[in-house]
């Protein structure tokens, strides 16, 4: 993971690095096209402003109207060489109407050819200034601006001044602290013509270098090694390019060079220094990994101890685990065995109810066979053998009804329909007419229940509550939201509330023993069938005993619907 974080924050920082140094070479690249732009638009109206000027001195105009090259230079070369000496004005041409050369100011032996460059044809061809870069047949890369010169009405000829680019990418450089590679295409001029302009004219051009291309100006004292022709061409589609040069890192990038025919003439190769940004980066990166080692590591110890220290509480837990496992054991065997206890005691009981009646239909048949003679005597042994039977019977019955209870469907069910329903069946059950209360809420509640198992348990409550009670007063049946006092699950309970003495406390934690009743003719499992519906709902019931008389019981059920519960332990301990 910690490898992970490193590689991933490298990664990032590197993304980061080459952003920020792409982000800085498009803003440099933008602002030397920028600037170019506007140097080229200044020193052309710097060059106009000169024209204009000497087309205002007579005596220059004199010498040029009679073609006098030797008044033109007397006049105009000190001129020439101020300008050249503090504002890098290299070229300065007088050319006829016919636009032949009658002087080059910088290079006076020259003289006599004809000047066909695209500013001089325009210039004559729409008799006005034309101006725009330019690309020599000696290699000469120039800002030119040619005014035709007019004297009433009358054309003398043309002034040419030019400017060449090394001039101007020396002043870009000043500015933007950059440097840059001038370079043409070596298609548009020959070898050697290139080769003598560079003697004509003294520069430091290099044909050489580069396949395809030859350098005419750089602000850098050598050209990388790194930059080759293969570097060039990845410039030339519109990429970048990061190079080592010495003791530098340069990031590079090119924009076009265009003539004033708007023709792509060679390059402009932009070289931003980006070692103080490289070395940061990998600073920051070295450092940030160094600290970040020596935190894993710390931190590895730490973990190191601390896992050691869960590895402990682990084997004491899985120890423990082990000794619960085996006490869970050992609980489950004693539940079994007073689980087979209490099926003794309830087969015990069970028998006990039996053996009492069939003692004496076998004592009561004893009898009516002596007292055979006599018939009447026999019809009330006979009644007395059959309501013996009857009590067995109804024992029976009520187990079979008791061993019901396992069944269960549920379903969405409206609660006030079965209380509705056990009260009528409990009116036409119930000899003295007891009345009953019913207490429901405003709006309808619905649960998922077994109506049958409902409605049976509080008949059951119902008949309890009618047989505790000795007066007229009425049982009261309710139905009430309350949470679950557990877990505070949503719930209702469901309570019947009669007026009868109450129930003992010494005996009010057996009520729900199956088999224990307080009552002669009682089977003892009413109060058991209630609890064991309540539980198969999830729910459970309460007993108790009130403050002015009587007895409430309640059979709390849940909102939610849960599983029934009748293959759980819990819900069997009472039929064990």
């Amino acid at each position: 993971m910690l490898v992970f974080i490193l590689g991933a924050f490298v990664a990032t920082a590197y993304y980061l690095e080459v952003r920020v140094r792409d982000r800085a070479l498009e803003v440099r690249v933008a602002a030397v096209s920028k600037l170019v732009e506007q140097k080229l638009d200044k020193d052309t109206n710097l060059m106009h402003a000169v024209l204009r000027t000497m087309m205002r001195n007579q005596v220059i105009e004199a010498a040029f109207a009679k073609l006098d090259r030797g008044a033109l230079q007397r006049e105009v070369g000190p001129l020439f060489e101020t300008l050249r000496t503090d504002h890098r004005i290299t070229h300065l041409y007088f050319n006829g109407p016919d636009l032949v050369n009658v002087l080059r100011l910088h290079s006076p032996g020259q003289f006599g050819d004809l000047i066909n460059r695209d500013t001089t044809t325009k210039a004559r061809e729409q008799g006005v200034a034309a101006h725009g870069l330019e690309l020599g047949p000696l290699g000469t890369l120039t800002l030119r601006l040619v005014v035709p010169w007019h004297r009433d009405g009358a054309l003398l000829g043309y002034l040419e001044i030019g400017e060449e680019i090394g001039s101007l990418v020396d002043e870009i450089h000043e500015s933007l602290s950059i440097d840059l590679l001038v370079m043409v295409d070596k298609d548009r001029m020959l070898p050697q013509q290139w080769q003598h302009g560079q003697s004509l004219f003294k520069r430091q051009g290099n044909w050489d270098r580069f396949g395809t291309h030859a350098l005419v100006a750089q602000t850098i004292s050598h050209i990388p090694d790194a930059l080759n022709e293969t570097v060039l061409q990845g410039l030339h589609a519109g990429g970048s390019a990061v190079v080592a040069d010495r003791d530098r890192v340069l990031h590079l990038a090119m924009l076009p060079l265009t003539d004033t025919s708007g023709q792509r003439i060679g390059s402009f190769v932009v070289m931003l220094d980006i070692s103080v940004l490289q070395k940061t980066f990998q600073t920051t990166v070295l450092g940030t990994t160094l600290l970040s080692l020596i935190i894993g590591a710390g931190t590895l110890g730490l973990f190191y101890f601390a896992l050691d220290r869960v590895e402990r509480d682990y084997q004491r837990q899985h120890d423990l685990e082990h000794q619960l496992l085996r006490l869970g054991t050992e609980h489950q065997r004693i539940l079994q065995i007073e689980k087979l206890s209490a099926l003794g005691t309830m087969v015990g009981e069970i028998a006990h109810q039996l053996n009492n009646p069939l003692v004496g239909v076998v004592n009561l048949a004893q009898l009516a066979v002596r007292e055979a003679d006599d018939p009447v005597r026999t019809r009330e042994l006979l009644r007395e053998i059959r309501r013996a039977g009857a009590d067995c019977h109804a024992l029976i019955q009520s187990m079979l009804r008791f061993s019901k209870v396992s069944s269960f469907e549920s379903k969405p069910t409206s609660m006030a329909e079965v209380m509705e329903e056990t009260v009528l069946m409990f009116r036409q059950t119930e000899s003295r007419q007891l009345p009953v209360e019913t207490r429901l809420p405003k709006e309808a509640v619905v649960l998922t229940v077994d109506p049958i198992l409902i409605r049976h348990a509080l008949f059951n409550l119902l008949m309890n509550a009618a047989q505790a009670t000795s007066d007229e007063g009425a049982i009261v049946i309710g139905l009430d939201f309350e949470p679950n006092p557990d877990d505070g699950a949503p719930g209702w309970l469901l309570s019947v509330t009669d007026h009868g003495k109450g129930i003992a406390p010494e005996i009010l934690d057996k009520i729900f023993v199956p088999f224990f009743t307080t009552r002669s003719d009682g089977t003892g499992l009413g109060l058991p069938v209630v609890q064991h519906v309540a539980l198969l709902h999830g729910g459970y019931v309460s007993a108790g005993n009130q403050s002015g008389g009587g007895t409430r019981f309640a059979i709390w059920l849940p909102q939610e619907p849960k599983l029934p519960r009748q293959n759980e332990p819990d819900s069997l301990n009472y039929v064990a």
